[in-house]
């Protein structure tokens, strides 16, 4: 487990009361302004290189679910975490990870091939455990990122709804991270619309319940877009602080 020194979790800590507050009263004015409630939200905090004592605080503080991104990271934690929190996976997920995964959390946002489903499937039923999870989308395009391009999904989503243990219970996306805040907005957009077409074809093992996008900088177009999940862990923690 890695060592945390007494001042960076107290800065950490910090960051996190300052901050959680002001973060909320964002969300709910974004909500508001497109006919939501700041319960219609949910605000994720993204955990990656946060202490355990640190997300602990955040929990008792009010704070219902977290997302890991690294699984080794995810595993050290583990025993330790405040289990009153849901844990998600958020990160990109190796298949030969995924069985370290599965018993972890109860939803997995970065589901980028029907290979990982198919994986992940396998795992739940290994470990008889239903999953629920979010279909990742290449919004963007970028060569460098995972996920399902706008395009195929629609083919896609039906052969991952197929598999046993898991469902679909909506999409995620990041969008790239040089756009501009217009363009952010349009991938948001073609996210919503993307959300709303699959939805109106009333899949089998395929509701629409969570569309997940949005991080610290642009969480409140995000909203204004239709995000329900937003992703939140710079702007609450402070900047990453990274160990070896």
């Amino acid at each position: 487990m890695t060592e945390w020194s007494s001042d960076e979790t107290a800065q950490k800590k910090q960051n996190f009361d300052l901050s959680f507050c002001e973060v909320k009263e964002n969300i709910a004015a974004a909500a508001e302004s497109v006919g939501k409630k700041a319960d219609d939200i949910i605000l994720l905090a993204a955990t990656k290189t946060v202490p355990v004592e640190v997300i602990n605080h955040a929990i008792r503080s009010g704070i219902k679910v977290i997302g890991e991104n690294r699984v080794q990271e995810l595993k050290e934690k583990y025993p330790d975490l405040d289990k009153t929190a849901e844990i998600h996976f958020i990160g990109h997920l190796q298949t030969n990870k995924v069985k370290d995964v599965v018993p972890l959390v109860s939803m997995i946002h970065s589901v980028s091939s029907l290979k990982l489903a198919k994986e992940i499937s396998k795992q739940c039923k290994r470990f008889n455990k239903p999953m629920d999870v979010l279909i990742e989308i290449n919004i963007g395009n970028e060569e460098s990122k995972s996920g399902f391009s706008a395009e195929e999904v629609e083919a896609e989503i039906e052969k991952v709804a197929a598999l046993p243990h898991l469902s679909v219970k909506g999409l995620m996306a990041i969008p790239p991270a040089d756009a501009e805040n217009s363009k952010n907005i349009e991938f948001f957009n073609k996210m919503y619309q993307l959300f709303i077409d699959i939805e109106a074809k009333k899949r089998d093992n395929v509701s629409m319940e969570y569309l997940s996008m949005g991080m610290s900088q642009d969480y409140a177009d995000a909203i204004r877009c239709g995000a329900n999940i937003v992703r939140i862990g710079t702007t609450l923690f402070g900047n990453r602080i990274y160990k070896k």
